[in-house]
């Protein structure tokens, strides 16, 4: 039972990661101007929307009740990236870097399900969602060194 109880617990951590990573790609497609990077941050949100209910069928399947609200942290953090976004008159910059922020958290919650010691099927399922997670993560950070390198060769 402690296996169940401990897989539920961290399925349901990233359930609360996905629905973060959701709310805050949408509010930084809301915030960017670049129509290029609407779209990116929407198709990642999609993504993140996407892995949820793989998540919840997950937690059901042994159990659990599955988590269906983000985490405190994550309204937190959407809190900063609005705060932040005032401040800079929504400078895509810093934007990005907040964006990439949110992905470290994502990541690593990510990383330390892979290495809990869940049965093999659940462990196949984070892996392929930390494959997304990690791609949209290299993604943002690539495109945050353009626009950084923009910036200072302006």
């Amino acid at each position: 039972m402690t296996m169940n109880n401990d897989a539920i617990s961290t399925l349901n951590h990233l359930i609360n990661v996905c629905e973060d990573g959701e709310k805050g790609f949408r509010k930084v497609a809301e915030d960017v101007t670049e129509p290029e990077l609407k779209t990116l941050f929407s198709n990642c949100a999609d993504g993140c929307q996407m892995a949820i209910p793989e998540l919840q069928a997950k937690v059901r399947e042994l159990g659990g009740d599955p988590e269906d609200s983000g985490s405190i942290a994550g309204s937190l953090h959407r809190v900063w990236v609005d705060i932040k976004s005032a401040i800079t008159g929504r400078d895509t910059l810093g934007i990005l870097e907040e964006c990439e922020r949110g992905e470290d958290v994502a990541k690593h919650a990510y990383e330390k399900a892979l290495i809990a010691g869940l049965p093999t099927e659940i462990h196949s399922l984070i892996q392929r969602q930390y494959d997304g997670v990690k791609k949209n993560h290299d993604m943002v950070r690539e495109i945050r060194n353009r626009y950084r390198a923009a910036k200072n060769n302006s």
